[in-house]
């Protein structure tokens, strides 16, 4: 399978992470989430394979997440996904799907352990260089 990013180009976590992706190799399929985001069956499935609750995907830096109250933790999960269906800001980012699995790639050398032949080394946009040794 096409890895596939669930993306947001201003991010620098997420354009790092699509930059890794392609410095080993790979051409992924690449997901604008906030113009076409994830059926809710989608990303629940999405919450399984990367083994995260609904609260634990949120990104709850936006204000949008204030607004809507979704730090109270009588809410449930189901209401959390709600939240992400009608504000797909609110999905943390970046999600990366392989064979190998699925995982939010905060931070983006999470993404190393999901690609089949990793590039060793990866200098990010600040112009830290990251290290990837399999072993």
């Amino acid at each position: 399978m096409k890895p596939l990013i669930f993306h947001n180009p201003n991010c620098g976590t997420s354009r790092n992470t699509l930059a890794i992706i392609k410095a080993s190799g790979e051409q992924p399929k690449v997901v604008e989430y906030l113009k076409n985001p994830p059926s809710r069956d989608e990303l629940v499935e999405l919450l399984a394979k990367m083994n995260l609750s609904p609260r634990e995907l949120l990104r709850s830096k936006e204000a949008i997440n204030d607004e809507l109250g979704l730090d109270n933790p009588e809410l449930s999960d189901n209401d959390i996904i709600d939240a992400m269906m009608a504000h797909p800001i609110l999905i943390n980012r970046p999600i990366v799907v392989t064979d190998k699995g699925a995982a939010l790639c905060r931070p983006s050398e999470r993404v190393f352990e999901l690609l089949e032949n990793p590039v060793s080394s990866f200098t990010k946009e600040d112009g830290e260089v990251l290290h990837y040794g399999k072993g």
